[in-house]
């Protein structure tokens, strides 16, 4: 007679739940929603917010998800839990997420769980695109959630950077430099020169709109508690799996990946940083594994003994240091291991902490080969890179 396995108290807490998942689409939403029916298959319904595409509808995009490696292990031993995700047509920059009136009453009437994690990571973008999605579009799933008539818990998606100000980030609200609502009213008014033009005063002591944005919003989220059950969640920079569903998986080239894959290539000959800097890393299944487990303590544990709202950072902390230039001799070992295809010079990038010093080789490694393929490319009447 087979044994029936034994479920964790997590598993538990999301058995017949109805869950709301904005940023579905994106690296750690995918992992999230991988992880959900793989691990807590009993929920009753996931709901995940999605933009469709010129070429792509919402149920079309779910699908190419779904075809991913990354769900590989749930369609080979749980096919059947797929069914239990409905895409949703809408935007979180769009008036009212974008959601048609019958889909807004569902969500009101039957979601108890909420993970909000749709977001603009674009160092570069501009102040306007980035509070109209990270912090504006915060604003919007809230509201949603404050009409939702069984809410457990509201996971708000921040990032461990969006306090630059502080020498040591503790696990608590910090105070806004400005108000969001004022900064929301500002864009909204404002014509885009006018934007540019106070956009430097604005993000001080913050080096981009992406983490002034996102402080914003865990102000946002912070107002609201403890009205209602919610909770921030704050990754470092999250990296490829360390183990789920598959080792190594990934499907970006954001920040180090980027780095690996420039160097792999031959590309990227020189980078600026000090290689005793603390590497401050996650891998993505450790970052949403912790997500999930806070969802189910904020719903059974913390709404009733958190005074203020429940803050954590998932960092390496003291556990597992490493730094950027350990980070690049193993990648260097390992790209020498197993060589990439198509490099157009040998991998021998290197970090220098000195700007003059990176800056030449900037200028001999980067531009001058930059300019001579295009201009190779030019008199083959090729299309320039």
């Amino acid at each position: 007679m087979e044994k029936k396995s034994v479920k964790s108290e997590t598993q538990q807490f999301y058995e017949g739940k109805t869950i709301f998942i904005t940023g579905g689409t994106g690296f750690m939403g995918k992992v999230l929603l991988e992880k959900l029916l793989y691990s807590c298959s009993d929920v009753k319904k996931i709901y995940v917010l999605i933009r469709p595409k010129r070429d792509r509808g919402v149920e079309n995009r779910l699908e190419d998800i779904f075809k991913l490696p990354l769900f590989q292990r749930v369609q080979n031993e749980k096919p059947q839990v797929l069914k239990k995700v409905i895409p949703l047509n809408g935007d979180v920059c769009s008036r009212d997420l974008g959601l048609s009136n019958r889909h807004r009453e569902l969500l009101i009437n039957e979601v108890q769980v909420v993970f909000h994690f749709a977001a603009t990571l674009r160092l570069e973008a501009k102040l306007k695109d980035a509070i109209e999605m990270n912090t504006t579009g915060t604003k919007k799933v809230l509201d949603l959630a404050k009409e939702m008539k069984n809410l457990n818990a509201f996971i708000h998606l921040s990032t461990a950077f969006c306090h630059v100000d502080q020498e040591e980030l503790g696990e608590r609200c910090y105070d806004s430099p400005h108000d969001p609502k004022d900064v929301m009213r500002l864009v909204e008014w404002l014509d885009d020169e006018g934007i540019d033009l106070i956009t430097p005063k604005l993000l001080h002591p913050h080096p981009n709109t992406y983490t002034y944005s996102k402080r914003l919003a865990e102000t946002l989220v912070s107002n609201e508690y403890p009205t209602l059950p919610c909770c921030i969640a704050r990754p470092s920079i999250v990296i490829p799996s360390y183990q789920e569903p598959m080792p190594g998986w990934v499907d970006n080239l954001n920040g180090p990946t980027g780095l690996m894959v420039g160097a792999g290539k031959g590309v990227i000959r020189s980078m600026h940083c000090n290689g005793d800097y603390h590497a401050e890393v996650i891998p993505v299944d450790f970052a949403t594994n912790t997500i999930i487990t806070i969802a189910y303590k904020l719903g059974t544990e913390w709404q009733n003994t958190q005074k203020s709202i429940p803050v954590v950072n998932i960092t390496q902390g003291n556990v597992r240091p490493i730094t950027w230039g350990e980070v690049l001799e193993t990648g260097r070992t390992k790209l020498h291991e197993y060589p990439f295809e198509g490099q157009v010079w040998f991998p021998d990038g290197d970090i220098r902490s000195t700007k003059f010093i990176h800056n030449l080789f900037v200028f001999f490694f980067h531009l001058i080969p930059a300019y001579l393929i295009d201009f190779l490319m030019l008199i083959l009447r090729q299309k320039r890179l």
